[in-house]
């Protein structure tokens, strides 16, 4: 059976336009949803699925077919993603937590929308560097391995274990300045390290 992927991808490089609207459309989904880890805003999140699928669409030449479509885009949409939170933080630094009284009591955390708990969650890891947000949202929330973080990323295994054992410790040490500050316990971030 010929994948309809790479029969997309050589008619494209052939000039048409129709086969990588194709490509979009079969892969936009599994997209938005990786880019949705990077950003929240509905309209920043459809700009950085369009410029994942722009730069897939320049570097299409280099892809060799060594490994499924799908993951050579989840490099690309890796890629714009943390670019995206690199320019992001020159511009703004430590975003304030919203709505932690939504946080006052373990029966009321317990209680958390699971998208309010997201949003904290996703506004707690906005005050990390983007490489610590980077390897704690591919190993915790794309639940990928660790070997799975190095392919994505292009860093050796040993740098992702570091990069992640720092991140960890960064956020707990925002988890505990909040609760300290709040006089409460964020109960849905658990302390376990994997």
């Amino acid at each position: 059976m010929v994948d309809p992927d790479l029969q997309d991808i050589q008619a494209t490089l052939a000039g048409d336009g129709a086969a990588y609207g194709r490509l979009v459309r079969r892969h936009q989904e599994a997209v938005t949803k990786r880019m949705w880890r990077f950003v929240r805003d509905p309209q920043r999140l459809e700009e950085l699925v369009h410029d994942v699928f722009v730069e897939a669409y320049v570097s299409l030449k280099g892809f060799r077919g060594e490994a499924p479509f799908t993951h050579w885009l989840s490099r690309i949409a890796t890629r714009v993603g943390y670019h995206y939170w690199k320019k992001r933080d020159t511009a703004v630094k430590d975003m304030p937590l919203q709505d932690w009284d939504a946080l006052a009591g373990e029966e009321e955390a317990s209680a958390m929308e699971a998208s309010e708990a997201a949003q904290v969650l996703h506004d707690m890891l906005g005050q990390l560097p983007p490489r610590d947000r980077l390897v704690l949202t591919l190993m915790y929330l794309e639940e990928l391995s660790v070997a799975q973080v190095a392919e994505q990323t292009g860093w050796s295994v040993a740098l992702v274990k570091v990069q992640a054992f720092r991140a960890r410790k960064k956020l707990k040490a925002l988890i505990d300045k909040a609760n300290k500050e709040h006089g409460h316990r964020a109960v849905f971030f658990t302390e376990t390290q994997p």
